[in-house]
C-alpha cells in the first residue's frame, strides 16, 4: 500500500470515527448538525466539538455549550467496540451497504446507521414497504397488520415498522410468520431493545432479519427521537401504509414524510365511527390511496405488472346464461305467471324468441310452465336474490 492509500484509509477512518462520535453529540435530523458535517466533514466538526472556539454557525452560545459538553464524554472507539461484541455494524453514507434513497433526506439525513442482524440492509431496502399505526390498536388493526404484512412477506417484500406495541409488533410478527423478511427501525440503541415487553420479538427479528437505530449502543429512546425516527421509516421504504391511527398518531408523521418525500401512502380503513381510524380516513381524503390487502399494496410500490385482482362478488348460476335468456328471466314476476307475450314486451324481444328461451329455461330448472302462463321456480328465485342487495 502506497502512502497515498494509506493516507485516503485513515481520512476514511476519521471521518467514520467522526460520524460514530457525532451520533453521541448531535440528536437524529439536526439539519444543522447534518449541514455542518456537508459542510466541514464528519472528522472536521467532530475536531471543532472537542477543541471548543467560537459556535459553529446557526446555533447559540447555550447550545454550543451543551453540545461541548456531550462531547466531551463521547467515546467513539468504546461504542465500535461494544457494538461490535453485540453483533451491530456501524453503516455511513459511501459504504456498498448504505441504502441511498436515505439521501433524499437531505440535511437531516442519519449520520449513520447502527444495524444488527446478518442481510445487507441496501439490498433489503429496495424492495420494502412500512406498515404502521397506533399502539393501542383495536382486534381489527392487529389483524390487519398481521395479515397485509404476511401477504407482503410472502409477495417477496421486506416489512419495515418501528418494533412498538400494537400495529408495528402485529406486523413484525405477520412478516416472521408467513417466513418472511422484517427490519425494525427503533429510535435507540440497537443492542438495548425497546419496549421491554417486545425484546423477545425484537431479538428474533436481529436473529432473521434486520434491527436498525440511528442512536448508538446503549442509548435511550425519548418522545422526540421517536418522531424523528419515523422519517428515516419513511425514506426507507417505497412506501407507508397506516393501518390504524387517530388524528394525533406518530404513525401519521410516518405518512406525511413519505408523501413529501414522494414515496406512495396508503392507508386501511376502518369503520366511520371509530377514532382510531380518524387519522387514516383524514389521510384517505387527501393523496394517500386505499388499499385492503397485500395484492393492492404492490400494485403501487411494485413494478409495472403486479397487478391486484379485479374485485367482484361470487359468480351466481345466472350469471353463466346468454344475455338473452336472462333478460326473460328478469322479467318474469316473483309471484304468479305471466303469458309469453306479456314477458316479450317487457323483455323487448319478440314472442317467438321469449318463447324459446322459456323452454330453454326450463329445461335448466329456472321456470315452469302453468297453462298458458309461465312462474319462476324455487331455484331460481333463491339464483335471482342470491344477486340483489337486501337494502
Amino acid at each position: 500500500m502506497d502512502r497515498g492509500e494509506r493516507a485516503g484509509d485513515e481520512t476514511a477512518e476519521g471521518e467514520r470515527l467522526g460520524r460514530v462520535f457525532l451520533t453521541r453529540v448531535i440528536e437524529p435530523g439536526d439539519e444543522t448538525g447534518g449541514r455542518w458535517v456537508r459542510e466541514r466533514g464528519a472528522a472536521g466538526v467532530a475536531r471543532r466539538l472537542r477543541e471548543g472556539g467560537r459556535p459553529l454557525p446557526g446555533v447559540s452560545g447555550k447550545r454550543w455549550a451543551g453540545l461541548r459538553a456531550r462531547a466531551a464524554r463521547a467515546d467513539p472507539r468504546g461504542d465500535l467496540a461494544v457494538a461490535r461484541a453485540a453483533g451491530v455494524r456501524f453503516v455511513v453514507p459511501g459504504d456498498a451497504e448504505w441504502p441511498r434513497q436515505l439521501d433524499d433526506l437531505g440535511d437531516a439525513r442519519p449520520l449513520g446507521l447502527w444495524v444488527r442482524g446478518r442481510p445487507s440492509l441496501r439490498m433489503w431496502a429496495l424492495r420494502s414497504v412500512a406498515v404502521v399505526g397506533a399502539r393501542a390498536c383495536t382486534e381489527y388493526g392487529a389483524h390487519m397488520a398481521a395479515v397485509l404484512a404476511a401477504g407482503l412477506a410472502e409477495r417477496g417484500w421486506v416489512v419495515v415498522s418501528g418494533g412498538a406495541y400494537g400495529v408495528d409488533g402485529a406486523a413484525h410478527r405477520g412478516a416472521l410468520g408467513a417466513g418472511g423478511a422484517t427490519a425494525a427501525v427503533l429510535a435507540c440503541g440497537v443492542d438495548r431493545p425497546y419496549p421491554p415487553g417486545h425484546t423477545g420479538l425484537i431479538t428474533r427479528i436481529a436473529e432473521q432479519g434486520l434491527v436498525v437505530g440511528e442512536l448508538p449502543p446503549g442509548d435511550h429512546p425519548t418522545p422526540s427521537r421517536f418522531v424523528l425516527r419515523n422519517r428515516v421509516i419513511a425514506a426507507l421504504t417505497r412506501g407507508t401504509v397506516v393501518v390504524e391511527a387517530a388524528l394525533r398518531s406518530g404513525s401519521l408523521v410516518t405518512a406525511r414524510a413519505a408523501q413529501r418525500l414522494g414515496r406512495h401512502t396508503m392507508g386501511v380503513p376502518g369503520p366511520a365511527t371509530s377514532g382510531l381510524s380518524a387519522g387514516v380516513h383524514e389521510l384517505l381524503r387527501g393523496d394517500a390511496v386505499l388499499v385492503t390487502d397485500a395484492a393492492e399494496v404492490v400494485e403501487l410500490v411494485g413494478d409495472m405488472g403486479e397487478l391486484a385482482p379485479d374485485r367482484r362478488g361470487p359468480v351466481l348460476p345466472t350469471d353463466l346464461l346468454e344475455p338473452g335468456a336472462r333478460q326473460v328471466l328478469a322479467w318474469l314476476p316473483a309471484r304468479g305467471t305471466a303469458v309469453a307475450a306479456d314477458v316479450a314486451r317487457r323483455a323487448q324481444t319478440t314472442e317467438d324468441d321469449a318463447v324459446a328461451r322459456l323452454y330453454e329455461l326450463r329445461a335448466l330448472g329456472y321456470v315452469e310452465r302453468h297453462g298458458d302462463g309461465w312462474k319462476l321456480t324455487r331455484q331460481a328465485i333463491i339464483s335471482v336474490r342470491g344477486g340483489r342487495s337486501p337494502c
